[in-house]
């Protein structure tokens, strides 16, 4: 069994969301267990529709439930043990949940997380990965907005910890790292990423195939399958290719409602659409991962619906099935055995 606690009262949508959604992902993976936390009076309801769910969930009343709008500072302040964030980060700190989800405010998810699991040793911030829809398949792209910033050893550790969740989800043996860049060259980018980059070469992890730099538009392409970057240009990257995907949507709402003929040529192509539709649909591949944590926690898209919800919870099902903290601690140990100060192949 895996054992998943939710934030039931996260997210633009709360409980219409996430108890639904939950009974999705029940449906597929029958093997889940949950531990819900939310405000009794706002869940109740809603969980008795579900008797399937209800039956193979334990449900905890909390207190507070924690704002989209609110700063990680005030979250923690009076959310601290009491909000049904916190606990159900707590419960995979206990042991009582393999792996926690939620779609409540990003900031105070991380600080919460960060303050109640603890990053590993030598991680200096923690991560978001993303998984990402490519012509070849899927991509993982970290840091899509944990923290602004990042130097060249944080990069480095972000590379390690996206190649074991690449190792976990992808099953590659030795996944290929690419560092998002201005160009291809060694002598582009900032200091920090060529510093990275030379890390990377120089290290030689095993279980990691270093690519070298990459561009924006890899990332579609598919040409690794881990884009490493810092949080502000992952965010952005992640809402430009969102955007992309509704503006591509509605073009073509449009010109199949142009005329008679263009609604009689949607009729003879709709499979082709619908399949098209089903790739582009940013639903499916919802679900970030926080990394660098003693401890699996998923972020899911605050204003995502049932079947979005249903795919976060799937992506921490799989983290936990396929051992993923174990194979970031393991990736980690290596590289930081090799560079104990963990500052590169100079002060080895």
């Amino acid at each position: 069994m895996v054992k998943i606690s939710l934030d039931v009262m996260g997210g633009d949508f709360g409980p219409e969301v996430v108890i639904p959604g939950a009974a999705k992902a029940l449906e597929r993976h029958p093997d889940i267990t949950f531990v819900l936390f939310g405000q009794k009076d706002k869940c109740e309801a809603l969980l008795s529709r579900y008797p399937k769910l209800k039956e193979k969930s334990v449900f905890n009343d909390c207190d507070v439930a924690i704002g989209m709008d609110e700063k990680p500072s005030q979250a923690l302040r009076r959310g601290r043990n009491v909000s049904s964030m916190w606990r159900s980060i707590a419960a995979v700190k206990t042991g009582d949940a393999d792996v926690a989800v939620s779609a409540g405010n990003t900031g105070a998810l991380m600080a919460m997380a960060k303050f109640c699991l603890r990053t590993m040793p030598n991680i200096e911030r923690p991560a978001i990965a993303g998984i990402w829809p490519t012509l070849k398949g899927e991509s993982i792209v970290l840091d899509i907005g944990a923290t602004i910033g990042a130097d060249a050893k944080q990069l480095l550790d972000f590379a390690v910890m996206g190649g074991a969740m690449a190792r976990a989800l992808f099953e590659i043996e030795r996944p290929t790292i690419g560092l998002l860049n201005v160009g291809v060259e060694e002598i582009k980018g900032q200091e920090d990423v060529r510093e990275a980059g030379r890390m990377l070469r120089e290290a030689n992890i095993d279980s990691l195939n270093y690519y070298g730099f990459v561009e924006g538009d890899d990332l579609g392409k598919g040409t690794v399958d881990v884009v490493v970057t810092e949080g502000f240009t992952g965010n952005i990257a992640l809402k430009a290719a969102e955007g992309t995907a509704k503006q591509i949507a509605a073009y073509l709402r449009a010109a199949m409602s142009r005329s008679l003929l263009s609604r009689i040529g949607y009729l003879f192509a709709k499979g082709a659409f619908d399949a098209l539709k089903e790739k582009m649909d940013p639903r499916k591949v919802n679900g970030g991962v926080f990394l660098g944590l003693n401890g699996i926690v998923i972020k899911s898209h605050g204003g995502t619906d049932a079947e979005g919800f249903a795919a976060a919870i799937e992506v921490g099902y799989d983290m936990v099935r396929n051992g993923l903290t174990k194979k970031i601690e393991n990736d980690l140990k290596l590289y930081h055995d090799l560079f104990p100060t963990n500052a590169g192949p100079e002060a080895a």
